[in-house]
Formats: structure tokens, sequence, C-alpha cells
């Protein structure tokens, strides 16, 4: 039961983004809803930050005409983004994550797994193929700095090595 109660509290996974069971997220204890009520204080700044380098990583990806070979996000017109995270997509996923971690650039590959095929869904009945989309994304998916600390020359070195990487091919 332990185990259980365990697995249920971190969405039901024992590994990340495996998730054997449907679970939930209840890892918030009091310390850190209270660190938490300090810092919503800050949260429309950092957004506004976030949504900053978002602008400057799609101005740079474009000037460097590495549209091409990287799909940044899109906010359809009358809406906005918090850029929690700020995900790309490229077919050298992994290759490009391997050489950003290479040059000491923070990268991560979330969701690496479609829902439909989690074990804590195979009662569902779908298979590798029926939802094609979903599954090319979470080959392609990834994740670069974004957080509202983050400098000018950061993004700029972030864009740099991203474009020397798809130089070299």
């Amino acid at each position: 039961m332990a185990e259980r109660l365990r697995l249920l509290r971190v969405h039901g996974s024992r590994s990340e983004y495996h998730h054997h069971l449907i679970g939930i997220n209840s890892r918030l204890d009091a310390l850190q809803a209270a660190i938490l009520q300090v810092k919503f204080q800050h949260l429309a700044e950092w957004t506004a930050k976030r949504q900053s380098h978002a602008a400057s990583y799609q101005q740079m990806f474009q000037t460097y005409g590495l549209d091409e070979h990287v799909i940044v996000p899109i906010v359809a017109p009358g809406n906005s983004h918090v850029y929690n995270q700020f995900t790309i997509r490229t077919r050298q996923r992994d290759e490009l994550s391997a050489y950003l971690t290479h040059h000491g650039i923070g990268n991560r590959i979330y969701y690496p797994v479609p829902l439909h095929l989690q074990e804590c869904y195979q009662d569902l009945g779908y298979r590798k193929g029926d939802f094609p989309v979903s599954e090319q994304l979470s080959q392609e998916v990834l994740s670069l700095p974004i957080y509202p600390e983050l400098t000018p020359d950061q993004l700029q070195y972030v864009v740099d090595t991203i474009k020397l990487f798809f130089d070299r091919r």
C-alpha cells in the first residue's frame, strides 16, 4: 500500500514520464506553500520576462535562418503564453539535446511518451500508430532555458550554439 501511495502522489510514476497508475500531483507541503505564497507576488514580472525571452528567441531563430530546422511555439492571436517552458520542435532533437548539454546549456525533453502509450492507459486499447501526431511530437520536442533571470548574453549563447549545431550538418 505504501508503494501504491508513493506512486499515486507523483502522477502514478515510478520513473519520470512513465506512468504506471493514474495519479495526482500532491507533493506540496507547508514549506513549499509558504515559499510559493511569497513567489506569487512576482508572477506577473517573471511572466513578462519569460515572454520577452521567448520573443528574443523567436526573433533570433528567424534572423539566423534557423526556422528551416526548428519550429518555435506559436501563440494564436488574442491569446498569451506564460512560457513555463520554451519548447521547440526539431527532427534532430536527441542530437541537439546532447550537443547543448555538451556545451553547458540546460535543456529538457518533457513528455517523451504520449499519453495513449502510457502503461496506466493500456486498458483504453490504443496502440502505437493510433495518434501519429502526438507520437511524432513526442520525438521532436525540446525545451530550452527560459527562466526569468536569463541574461541577453545567455540567450545569445543558446541560439549561437544551436546555429553552430545546424551549420555542422
